[in-house]
């Protein structure tokens, strides 16, 4: 069976184009660049450079091994969109799974939209690309509106604009940033919904924070019952129990500091607690059997 990448193969007026005169094009106002701007164009996948502004850094190897297949089976159905570089270069603005998943099984050339942009507006690119993905974490989707705020200089409300999001919902999003890394980490991992993340936003102490965390995941408790949780923890109900709560012995700076290093390599909140005499117990928790394997990979 034919390719779909295949049939998308270049008439010779546009090939010779590509091949004779797209070195030449840097910019929209110069000469032919309008032929290329906006064509579906195969180009040598050695010409194609990673983008450095890519925000997504990690791409699952079973889904990438799956999509090859399917691209060897049926050919590059979506074409990648690619930045005209000088010295007839091309730099991906979205389409990277694709292109991966195309250099798995040695394809050689792969069919892309050509744009021209300048650094800032790739960034842009970039970022709102990513952001219209549906299978991005609560996480990825925050850093990406941080990165088009920071780096970018956009307001929230013509970010919103941007990514056709009303601004409370933006505005939803960049909170999440403000949880502690080991909850951020876990709504990453699937741990926890957005809807789990909105609600421990209201928990100003980190400590609080991870101590409600623990018990979202111990006892799968769902956004409701943590909404609930969260509320009684701010009406100074003991809702929470927190160990040692009256007679909490103050840890040395060494121990604390090395717990938090801890929790943070491990993605759960590390307990430590002294036995007397310098002498003590460390506890990590774990959540399931991959959560446990996964623990058990970073002790080796």
């Amino acid at each position: 069976m034919a390719k779909a990448v295949k049939k998308q193969a270049l008439g010779r007026g546009l090939s010779a184009l590509l091949n004779d005169s797209v070195s030449d094009i840097n910019s929209i106002q110069d000469k032919n660049a309008a032929t290329i701007v906006g064509s579906i164009i195969e180009i040598n996948m050695d010409l194609v450079d990673v983008n450095p502004y890519q925000p997504r850094t990690y791409f699952n190897e079973e889904t990438l091994r799956e999509l090859a297949s399917s691209i060897k089976e049926l050919g590059v159905i979506q074409p990648i969109t690619v930045r005209k570089l000088d010295d007839n270069r091309f730099q991906l603005v979205s389409g990277e799974r694709r292109f991966r998943a195309s250099k798995l099984i040695g394809l050689t050339r792969i069919p892309a939209y050509v744009r021209l942009a300048n650094d800032q507006e790739m960034l842009e690119m970039a970022l709102v690309e990513n952001i219209q993905r549906q299978d991005l974490d609560p996480i990825e989707v925050a850093l990406s509106y941080q990165r088009l705020i920071e780096e970018i200089k956009l307001t929230q409300e013509e970010l919103s604009n941007r990514v056709g999001k009303n601004r409370s919902t933006v505005t939803n999003y960049l909170r999440l940033l403000k949880l502690d890394p080991i909850i951020q980490t876990g709504m990453r991992d699937g741990f926890l919904s957005m809807g789990h993340g909105r609600a421990l936003i209201n928990v100003e102490n980190l400590d609080e924070q991870l101590d409600i965390y623990e018990k979202i995941i111990r006892n799968k408790l769902s956004v409701r019952q943590t909404e609930q949780l969260v509320k009684n923890l701010r009406q100074d109900n003991s809702a929470i129990e927190t160990p040692n709560s009256v007679e909490k012995e103050e840890l040395p700076k060494y121990i604390r500091k090395g717990a938090k290093d801890m929790s943070e390599y491990f993605g759960h909140k590390v307990d430590v607690k002294l036995t007397g005499n310098n002498k003590g117990r460390i506890n990590i928790p774990f959540h399931s059997e991959e959560d446990f394997n996964r623990i058990k990979k970073l002790l080796q």
